[in-house]
């Protein structure tokens, strides 16, 4: 068994539950950096509509991986995994116990757990896949993966486009099947995780889920969606908030129909978010409501029993 001093803790739940506070509040008892693992947190130019931490929240400890990229870089789940990493490593030099928190399921497992390694991918399949979803719709995609790798087409959401793409690029690129590359043994973690959840009564979840967009409507959400309506087919835009507005501003929904399905769509992302990290037993789950010090104690009891 591999022994470590090193603690990584990591807060997850779903969306506007209130895991940025208790990040500040652990970092501060645990004299710790954060590590944001939000997939749509690393975009500078999405601010309001991906509910980056206020500026007051930012100085109140050291966060790493908000707003590091453009939505013009492509970024992946690997390169975060590797990225995260080798900033944990720098981190536990200074203070061994670290924070990570964030909503993104995939990007939260690539970092504690590790991620099956696929092959380089010629950035034109890519380019070509997203022209065939384009002209074609996404039944032509599901059909030619249901060709080149029955497995994934058995398993993986059909009503994703970004899933399919993947699995397609890697069949396209590698001549494999993209099954083929999954569930290989994972490199060991030079840390001990320690998983905390937030949870709340799904109502509290839904209310607090629309207030949130009611406050983003109210500092701008709008007029940041539109600044962005340009570069609307990029990848790091396909996501809740500015989907339902760019068809507003299609002329496909009215402005009051696209808030609707932003909280709409928002409440579906939250279940899904329960859904993944309710998988992981070794999380310890608490109400949103919990007092700071009784996580902090909990937290500090299941550190000692580790080291």
């Amino acid at each position: 068994m591999h022994i470590t001093k090193n603690t990584l803790i990591t807060i997850v739940g779903p969306t506007a539950i209130g895991k940025t506070a208790l990040s500040i509040q652990l970092a501060k008892a645990f004299n710790a950096d954060i590590i944001s693992c939000d997939s749509r947190q690393f975009y500078k130019e999405m601010s309001i509509g991906t509910a980056v931490p206020e500026p007051e929240e930012l100085s109140s400890a050291k966060h790493h991986f908000i707003q590091n990229r453009s939505i013009f870089d492509n970024y992946n789940v690997g390169e975060f995994e590797r990225d995260a990493l080798k900033k944990l490593d720098v981190l536990f030099k200074k203070n061994n116990v670290q924070i990570m928190v964030g909503g993104s399921g995939l990007y939260v497992d690539a970092v504690l757990k590790g991620l099956d390694y696929f092959p380089e991918v010629d950035p034109e399949i890519r380019e070509n896949l997203t022209k065939q979803l384009a002209a074609d719709g996404i039944v032509t995609l599901q059909n030619q993966l249901k060709v080149l790798d029955l497995e994934t087409y058995n398993n993986i959401a059909l009503d994703n486009p970004h899933r399919i793409m993947r699995a397609l690029e890697v069949c396209i690129s590698s001549g494999t099947p993209y099954s083929t590359f999954k569930n290989k043994p994972k490199k060991p973690r030079n840390f001990n995780s320690i998983k905390i959840g937030l949870n709340a009564d799904r109502p509290i979840i839904y209310d607090r889920i629309n207030q949130r967009v009611d406050i983003m409507m109210a500092k701008g959400l709008l007029e940041e969606a539109k600044n962005l309506y340009p570069h609307k087919s990029l990848n790091a835009l396909q996501t809740v908030g500015y989907r339902e507005l760019f068809a507003y501003f299609d002329g496909d929904f009215t402005k009051e129909f696209a808030i609707s399905e932003i909280k709409k769509n928002t409440r579906r992302f939250a279940k899904r978010q329960l859904t993944w990290f309710k998988r992981d037993l070794e999380t310890i789950w608490f109400d949103y409501t919990t007092n700071a010090n009784n996580i902090i104690a909990t937290i500090s009891n299941k550190i000692n029993a580790n080291t």
